[in-house]
């Protein structure tokens, strides 16, 4: 699978090493162009490069993983996915630690919001529950694997993604819809920060 990634920051840069691991192309792509990524492509492997963020916009799946602020311009003008599945690893923070301010959508969820800005793409909410460091880390422990909660409208996206995932190692959970599923995992919301290991 080609996958890219629109943001190159911790946990973009997380995925993408499993992702390369697994044998699937990366595209990475941030605000600032491709020749600021070289040098992350080039540690990644030949299986990872550095393009811009329409290219990796027209990948295969898609990881949009920049902060709150940043989103509606890393967004901007991209065209119709045309059913491509994204995974929105975003949180909504309007200021960040130690002094967070979680923004106020009202009745829409975080990542409602931010389907409402990709035109035909079949949304997944995944990895924003969870610190960078335990989406860098083998989500592989004697104890079990690491829990990674999934939401989405779409149960045909929340399969490849959960099958995607599962291959990385974690122990994907599907907790419904980016309504309900979504409340649960974002800022405030119960699941939000809860590392958790899956017997198998």
């Amino acid at each position: 699978m080609k996958i890219g990634t629109i943001g190159a920051g911790t946990v973009a840069r997380a995925i993408a090493r499993h992702a390369v691991a697994h044998g699937h192309q990366v595209v990475l792509s941030n605000s600032r162009g491709p020749a600021s990524l070289a040098a992350l492509a080039g540690e990644l492997g030949p299986l990872a490069r550095a393009g811009t963020r329409e290219e990796a916009a027209a990948a295969e799946l898609v990881v949009l993983a920049v902060g709150w602020a940043q989103i509606p311009d890393a967004v901007d003008g991209l065209p119709p996915f045309g059913g491509r599945v994204v995974i929105d690893a975003t949180n909504q923070f309007l200021a960040p630690p130690p002094h967070a301010k979680i923004a106020d959508l009202g009745e829409l969820t975080g990542s409602e919001w931010v389907a409402s800005l990709l035109n035909g793409a079949r949304l997944v909410k995944a990895f924003n529950t969870l610190y960078g460091q335990y989406i860098a880390a083998d989500p592989r422990h004697p104890a079990g694997r690491q829990v990674l909660f999934l939401a989405g409208d779409d149960a045909g996206a929340k399969t490849t993604v959960g099958d995607l995932t599962a291959a990385f190692g974690f122990a994907p959970v599907d907790l419904g819809s980016l309504r309900e599923g979504g409340r649960l995992m974002q800022l405030g919301g119960p699941l939000s920060g809860l590392h958790a290991l899956k017997q198998d």
